[in-house]
């Protein structure tokens, strides 16, 4: 989208709630966590985001509002942006075809970020789950970015951008949760749910391989490296 009128504003917020409600029904944002972004324009960068502190298992007409490239609001409002909106226009800026960007915390991505955080990614491969990333390569490997979750805003939206692939749409923060990004909203929604797929079978995968080697009384014969490949 390039124009920004009232009706593409609109539009865009009933993006936003069918996409909140669908992931709240998952529980996906525990308290008043997780934010939700949709692009409205390129030129100039503007975004609907969703609002700081709000309960996202309703919905209500202040839960969004729209910030510029420098994740300010672009209109006079009394609604505060999510903390973390910097994060969102980094994704933007430095990858323009992103159109949407979704952040949510989960048990397993936040298990996953804290067992692979001190490498700075994790490896995932063969799974065809991955394949919902857009990569089709037969026994294709994925390396998801993680970075510390620093409490200053700043330092931890330069630490995302330093680290953004175009080829891996998404990043984990350590012990926080995971921002994927898609052309739009639709395949924002699609990488974000391969996500938390690959995420859940990986620790669950891992439970396995030891639940086998206490049954045999011996450790299992196919294990995951470090890097949480088979």
């Amino acid at each position: 989208m390039n124009a920004y009128t009232h009706e593409v504003r609109q539009q865009v917020f009933q993006q936003l709630d069918q996409v909140k409600l669908a992931f709240a029904a998952r529980d996906w944002f525990p308290g008043t966590s997780g934010n939700l972004s949709i692009k409205i324009s390129s030129k100039p960068l503007l975004v609907a985001v969703t609002a700081s502190g709000k309960d996202k298992t309703v919905c209500t007409p202040y839960d969004y509002l729209v910030v510029d490239e420098n994740s300010r609001p672009y209109e006079s409002t009394s609604l505060k942006p999510s903390a973390e909106t910097q994060i969102h226009t980094a994704i933007y800026r430095n990858i323009p075809e992103t159109g949407a960007v979704f952040h949510v915390h989960t048990i397993p991505n936040n298990i996953v970020s804290e067992l692979y955080g001190n490498q700075g990614y994790v490896a995932l491969r063969n799974q065809e789950l991955i394949k919902g990333l857009g990569i089709w390569e037969e026994d294709a490997e994925i390396r998801i970015p993680i970075v510390e979750n620093f409490a200053d805003i700043s330092r931890l939206a330069q630490a995302v951008e330093s680290v953004l692939d175009a080829r891996i749409p998404g990043v984990l923060i350590r012990n926080h949760g995971i921002y994927a990004w898609g052309r739009n909203d639709f395949e924002a929604k699609r990488h974000l749910e391969a996500f938390e797929f690959l995420f859940g079978y990986h620790l669950q995968w891992l439970q396995v391989q030891q639940f086998a080697g206490h049954i045999v009384g011996q450790q299992p014969t196919l294990t995951y490296r470090a890097t949480g490949q088979l």
